[in-house]
């Protein structure tokens, strides 16, 4: 049984002159171009697949590839800032112009960064990714809910005014978060279902889709909570972690619809030719459209 849920207040119309919401972006995307997100996830071992070294020249080389092949074909890229942080001011170069040049040729960019923490350390985060003045500028960024959802205050309310979102951790794909997000809140609830109840009511009136999603992995057996949060799904876990586009119906129920399904090493590992990751991306937005339509 979920937490009682606020009243939901329809949200304002759109000011005239103000951004288009993240939510109406992004159906528009995966409509366009199919539903499906890969991550730009430069780690050692695949560039080492790609014949390239392991420092920021590697880096460049490989995040550019995947940019100019990709980037006008697929509804999302997802970069994970920790591969481009571990080379310091340089690597986050790399990722600034990574996300500037992907957006410029329509794709949406998820920076897959979880920041999360309180008052204005949160609101500088939020400041960093989504800010339309900020060099990292994004249409979305990944964050953390677990020192509780109002600390998140700060992105949600930046997200919202830039026209951008947040992928708030939900359900995640690995084992170990089954201690935290399966554990019982003060309110009954598990702590997974108290997320998702404040991502619903933060997305309240919202349409085609609110601002704020769900990360919530393809790899587990069942959701076992409901997810109808009126936003985006976003889905880790595909391919290389086991999970595949036949699984979703399954784990998402009826909010498969909103699910935007992540693949990295299924589509990365075909490079470093342009052409195999583009027929790679490809072949995997045609499986996952037979199943989500």
């Amino acid at each position: 049984m979920t937490a009682p849920q606020a009243p939901q207040v329809p949200q304002a119309a759109q000011v005239p002159g103000a951004p288009e919401p993240f939510g109406a972006r992004l159906r528009r995307a995966l409509d366009d171009r199919g539903p499906l997100c890969v991550g730009i996830d430069p780690h050692a071992s695949l560039l080492a697949s790609w014949g390239l070294d392991d420092d920021v020249a590697g880096l460049e080389q490989f995040t550019r590839t995947v940019v100019d092949a990709l980037a006008d074909r697929v509804a999302v890229l997802k970069p994970q800032s920790a591969f481009f942080e571990r080379f310091g001011s340089r690597g986050i170069a790399v990722l600034e112009r990574a996300i500037a040049d992907a957006r410029s040729a329509g794709a949406l960019v998820l920076t897959d960064a979880k920041r999360g923490d309180i008052g204005s350390t949160m609101a500088a985060y939020a400041a960093a990714y989504l800010d339309p003045g900020s060099p990292l500028f994004s249409d979305a960024v990944t964050v953390s809910p677990y020192l509780g959802f109002g600390s998140l205050r700060p992105a949600l309310d930046a997200a919202r005014a830039a026209g951008s979102g947040v992928f708030v951790l939900a359900l995640t794909s690995n084992p170990e978060g089954a201690e935290v997000q399966r554990a019982t809140a003060g309110g009954g609830a598990s702590v997974a279902q108290t997320v998702l109840d404040h991502i619903a009511r933060e997305n309240a009136g919202a349409d085609p889709l609110g601002p704020v999603g769900a990360v919530v992995g393809a790899t587990l057996e069942e959701a076992g909570a409901d997810l109808a949060v009126n936003g985006p799904l976003l889905a880790p876990g595909l391919g290389a972690q086991g999970a595949t586009a036949a699984d979703l119906p399954r784990v998402f129920g009826g909010a498969v619809r909103n699910v935007v399904p992540s693949i990295s090493r299924g589509v990365l590992g075909r490079g470093p030719s342009p052409r195999a990751l583009r027929e790679a991306a490809a072949r995997e937005t045609d499986a996952l459209r037979e199943v989500l339509g």
